[in-house]
């Protein structure tokens, strides 16, 4: 199982190092995927840390790290030229060994102060994994790059294409926590570690996990996730402000976002990308830190929409079935004279009676509605009603009174009726109604009042809510805030449950 595995190489990666679990955690999975990711912080906050570890899970990885300045060169970066070559056969080629090239974890601090030349070289680097050196194309066994600043990049300076590049955003911060912070003072500054080598990713397993991770398929519901998620970055509120701004993301990110689900589903034994899955995704959507909280409230939000939209559409059906029992209720409350004199009627089914003669087939009527029409030849107003043909029985015609509190059924025609003690009247039509003495409804035209077991739909819902929840918490890759805001949001849809679930009494009061 590779997600244990995962799970302990995480633990094995965090010993001795406190709340830097997400960065570590993001790192890993950007490190798996082949992408890259971007730490911000004030210095002194564990960033470089962060990337010495990630060189750990690798066995037999290389690792190299620079502090960039206005005045770096490619020199410091990718090695210098080669004056051997260059003077005995005019080749250009820089010496790489111990440098980036030949890196598989590279950490690359203050990355906006480098100049030029190092970020239009990092652009095929990140993007590609080549180096152009002289006139070969080398392949680079890079499996991350670690960005670091304390700053955004500066607009208008052309590191557009840089920031985007890098797939993955965190803020870095300092420790929170007064516990760790003072297990942080007395440790022995000792920052190395020892990985098992049996948790370690080989070279091998690298390469057989791309082509597996390329294989990973997504869920449908998942995709949709991710197409309401794209739709809502148009329109992305501000906290603290009455602002709204479209947050633009690259299809080329898009591309490589999905990558990273694929690569999480995959570290964590399933086959496709699922719901549970795309929580961390908001740290590759935002452009500025104040975009943040909101893109993350819009991922989530995205993640429970099918179990808010199935809660709609039950509160919707449950508002119109209350009418509608109210209505019958209300029709049920007639006098004793009038139960006792459809006493003769034949009922079928428990709600039907039937009328005699109908020409156009067999036609039923409620009885509750029956029992509830005006009486015929008094100042009474005809009550409205419809009549329509059952859906599922050929030649059955249903008549109903109707005042609007349902949907009517398609293809309903409009009626207005009344009645006496033996018959109904349908638009002045007299039709008697079926007495006991008569014959049995026909076979096979059995007719059912269908209706909803609304407390058993919530128990399910909840249960469902429940169980996804769960399966966000054992994610390896999703921030313990995170799962905090989760647990939040889904408190919200418990208490909308709730009450739903109080309404569900209104059928029956």
């Amino acid at each position: 199982m590779i997600k244990k595995r995962i799970e302990q190489l995480l633990d094995a990666l965090n010993k001795g190092i406190y709340e830097k679990e997400n960065e570590i955690a993001l790192s890993l999975l950007a490190a798996v995927a082949g992408e890259s990711i971007i730490l911000l912080g004030p210095p002194g906050v564990a960033k470089s840390m962060v990337a010495r570890r990630l060189s750990k899970a690798f066995s037999g990885a290389r690792s190299f790290e620079y502090l960039m300045s206005r005045f770096s060169t490619p020199d410091e970066i990718f090695g210098p030229v080669s004056i051997s070559k260059l003077k005995d056969s005019d080749d250009y080629e820089r010496v790489t060994e111990g440098y980036l090239p030949t890196a598989d974890v590279v950490f690359l601090d203050e990355i906006w102060k480098a100049g030029p030349a190092i970020q239009n070289t990092l652009l095929t680097v990140i993007n590609e994994k080549v180096f152009r050196n002289g006139n070969r194309l080398v392949s680079l066994p890079l499996k991350l790059l670690i960005a670091a600043s304390n700053e955004l990049p500066a607009q208008g300076e052309g590191l557009e294409a840089l920031w985007d590049r890098l797939i993955i955003r965190l803020e870095s911060k300092s420790i929170k926590q007064d516990e760790n912070f003072d297990k942080m003072l007395l440790a022995d500054g000792n920052e190395e570690i020892t990985v098992p080598s049996e948790l370690q990713i080989t070279n091998d397993e690298y390469t057989n996990w791309h082509r597996a991770i390329s294989k990973i398929g997504a869920r449908q519901d998942a995709l949709h996730i991710i197409y309401q998620i794209r739709k809502s970055l148009q329109s992305v509120a501000i906290e603290g402000t009455d602002e709204r701004r479209s947050v633009y993301v690259s299809d080329r990110r898009w591309k490589k976002i999905v990558n990273l689900l694929r690569t999480s589903a995959f570290l964590q034994d399933r086959e496709s990308v699922e719901p549970e899955d795309l929580l961390p995704v908001y740290n590759c959507l935002w452009q500025e830190p104040e975009e943040r909280d909101e893109i993350r409230r819009i991922v989530i939000r995205g993640t429970f929409m099918s179990f808010s939209e199935r809660l709609a559409k039950m509160k919707k059906a449950l508002g119109g079935d209350i009418k509608i029992a109210r209505a019958a209720r209300a029709a049920n409350r007639i006098s004793s004279r009038k139960i006792e004199r459809d006493a003769d009627k034949k009922l079928y089914d428990e709600f039907y009676y039937k009328l005699v003669g109908y020409p156009e087939g067999d036609c039923y009527i409620m009885a509750r509605d029956y029992q509830s029409l005006p009486q015929h030849g008094t100042d009474e107003l005809d009550m409205e009603g419809i009549l329509y043909q059952d859906s599922k029985r050929k030649n059955v015609n249903i008549l109903r009174t109707y005042d609007g509190s349902f949907g009517a059924p398609l293809g309903s025609a409009p009626v207005m009726l009344n009645r006496d003690d033996d018959h109904v009247y349908i638009l002045g039509d007299c039709y008697a109604i079926e007495k006991t003495k008569e014959m049995k409804l026909p076979l096979g035209a059995e007719l059912q009042d269908i209706g909803r077991n609304y407390e058993q739909e919530i128990d399910a819902l909840a249960d469902d809510l429940k169980e996804m929840e769960k399966r966000i918490s054992d994610n390896l890759f999703i921030a313990e805030d995170d799962k905090k805001r989760v647990g939040e949001y889904v408190r919200e849809i418990y208490r909308d449950v709730a009450f739903t679930r109080q309404d569900t009494q209104k059928l029956y009061d």
